[in-house]
């Protein structure tokens, strides 16, 4: 018996970069709208008393028609496929954000923001395209890195991008003074060049992007051809020459062999297709994951938009007489957009550091779950601490101390969400519905967005109006409290790598050329080559040598799990080839017989079979 050493394990960069390039076009397209939003709106003749009103509307809408597609957008993947899935969404999200720049009223752009909102499905889909490409629990958290970090970079450029391009007529007469469109349309640029980022991540997925599916992969990809075609000229990848096995008991034609012989490996009928329901989807530790989520998108995003409102608000002098330490105030820092922005700008690149340098590494080292109950721990207090930092006496020392209460929260989120979709994926109770998990996922978080922002504005609003600031802020310690409570039920599960610890991994590259394989209906000799000699040594069935033929057969039919696939055991015997009419000294005495594949061997000593002594 040789034993074969299990490879080591790597992770897809190839796919999870063009993932990534499918992804970044979505977050600049959704934070490009923040900066020229509130000018939007007035624009439409709204007064500027409720231009707050409506923008915060706006920003619910986009998320609560986001939750009524999310489940849609996850059964869909489901059933055919991530691939196609995500290359529509991507269609409907670029076509409506295109026509959200071109809105004229405010009915025209609150129905383009809920058409983005709807088409916005990709947020479920590729991190299922993520588990299923990394399933392997010691990669996930740089895979699910990946996706939070371009969300991050996207968010970074996306407002200067949004904030730089409109009316571009005034702003740059030079080289858009001659355009009648954007003078009548003065945000539609910034929307119509982003739509080229969309091109490329529709692109790069149409050529490139493997379907991660199971039942869908053997689906011919015709853009995968196509891609193929393209970068053929930019390539000099050597053929690969095709390897034989040498081993005895194969059958001289593939996939077949006589009633006595071995069960080829992959010739197993596979049971009929089952649709998965509900139940499934709807797991204990699945609902509690769902339910932490929410929470989690609920407090964090709403600390993240009341944030600029409370650091523009005026400040309050310590000797007002409406003010009583240490609990009633109701001022801010009162500083500009500008400052703002600056401070928003290193939150934003600490993040992304903290994302790919730090999270992977801790993730590993302390674990998933433990880290995800530090952070939900340590959000409440943050808050608590938020509003007192008004009362200190210089702007420095304000802005200061916010910013690092910016950061501890900032490096709470970027852990604490990874680890909330690491959890929730593994809860999955198979990859069949873990697009539809996701997109529940998607639709309930949406809810958390929308409602967490309106509750901080609606509890800011009457704080100022009886003069304690400290009543959203608290609010918010006290959902995210309510939000640490399930956390503590969670399990971290083994995900779906745990019964694959038997199978070959010859890594990225053999992975590629057989993936091409299914997807383009083309032969991959390294696939072939493989899957003989895999086939060859799960042939071998190991038996002491005072095992009857008899109790030899009875092992070999229980050596084999339910799908087929031979379990190796630990006795060992030695095997050589017996041709039919060979006599002694070719065949050791005492050797029994257990294979009969009859036909020509490969070294042509007539019928073949194998013996073991």
């Amino acid at each position: 018996m040789v034993k074969v050493d299990k490879p080591t394990q790597r992770l897809p960069k190839q796919q999870l970069l063009i993932l990534a390039v499918c992804r970044f076009a979505e977050p600049v397209a959704m934070t490009s709208v923040y900066p020229y939003l509130p000018e939007m709106i007035q624009s439409f003749h709204v007064p500027n008393d409720k231009v707050a009103r409506w923008a915060g509307l706006m920003s619910a809408v986009f998320s609560l028609s986001q939750c009524l597609t999310g489940i849609a957008w996850g059964r869909a993947s489901d059933r055919f496929g991530r691939k196609p899935i995500i290359l529509l969404a991507l269609t409907c999200t670029m076509v409506s954000s295109v026509l959200f720049g071109f809105s004229k009223n405010l009915v025209w752009a609150f129905i383009t923001r809920s058409l983005q909102g709807l088409s916005n499905g990709n947020v479920g889909i590729i991190r299922t395209a993520v588990a299923e490409l990394v399933p392997q629990r010691e990669l996930q958290p740089l895979a699910f890195s990946i996706m939070p970090l371009v969300w991050n970079i996207g968010s970074i450029f996306g407002p200067s991008f949004g904030g730089s391009l409109v009316h571009p007529v005034e702003r740059y007469p030079r080289i858009f003074g001659n355009f009648k469109l954007l003078e009548n349309y003065p945000f539609a640029l910034p929307n119509l060049l982003i739509s080229l980022l969309f091109l490329c991540g529709i692109s790069a997925g149409f050529l490139f992007l493997r379907e991660t599916l199971e039942e869908k992969k053997s689906r011919r990809d015709y853009g995968l051809l196509v891609g193929k075609l393209v970068i053929a000229p930019c390539t000099r990848k050597k053929p690969r020459a095709r390897a034989y096995s040498t081993d005895e008991s194969d059958p001289f034609l593939r996939g077949t062999s006589s009633e006595m012989s071995s069960p080829i490996v992959g010739s197993e009928i596979k049971p009929p297709k089952q649709t998965p329901g509900w139940s499934q989807v709807f797991s204990r530790q699945s609902n509690i994951n769902l339910a932490v989520y929410t929470l989690l998108a609920m407090h964090s995003v709403a600390f993240d938009q009341l944030l600029p409102i409370f650091m523009h608000y005026p400040v309050q002098s310590i000797p007002d007489p409406d003010v009583h330490l240490p609990l009633k105030f109701a001022g801010g820092f009162g500083i500009d957009s500008n400052r703002i922005g600056l401070l928003f700008t290193v939150y934003g690149v600490f993040g992304m550091l903290v994302q790919f340098f730090i999270f992977p590494t801790f993730a590993r080292r302390f674990g998933v779950l433990n880290c995800l109950k530090a952070c939900t721990v340590i959000f409440p207090m943050v808050y608590i601490a938020t509003p007192f930092t008004a009362l200190l006496p210089t702007d420095s020392s304000r802005q200061g101390v916010m910013m690092v209460l910016m950061l501890i929260k900032g490096f709470c989120g970027i852990f604490a969400f990874p680890c909330s979709t690491i959890l929730l994926t593994n809860s999955a109770a198979s990859l069949k519905v873990l697009g539809t998990l996701n997109g529940v996922a998607t639709s309930v978080s949406a809810i958390g967005r929308a409602t967490g922002p309106a509750l901080a504005g609606g509890t800011f609003t009457a704080g100022v109006d009886i003069g304690y600031l400290i009543i959203p802020w608290w609010t918010l310690a006290l959902v995210g409290a309510i939000g640490a409570i399930p956390v503590w039920s969670l399990v971290e599960m083994e995900g779906f790598s745990s019964g694959q610890d038997d199978e070959d991994e010859e890594g990225e590259e053999d992975l590629e050329d057989e993936d091409d394989a299914k997807a383009t209906g083309v032969p991959s000799t390294a696939a072939h080559s493989r899957h003989s000699s895999t086939a060859a040594c799960s042939d071998d069935v190991f038996v002491d040598d005072e095992t009857p033929p008899e109790s030899a057969g009875l092992s070999r039919a229980t050596s084999r799990t339910s799908l087929g696939v031979p379990r190796r055991h630990s006795l060992h015997l030695h095997r050589v080839a017996s041709p039919i009419g060979m006599g002694p000294g070719i065949v050791p005495a005492g050797a029994r017989r257990y294979s009969s594949d009859l036909g020509a061997t490969r070294s042509g000593l007539g019928a073949g079979g194998t013996s073991y002594y």
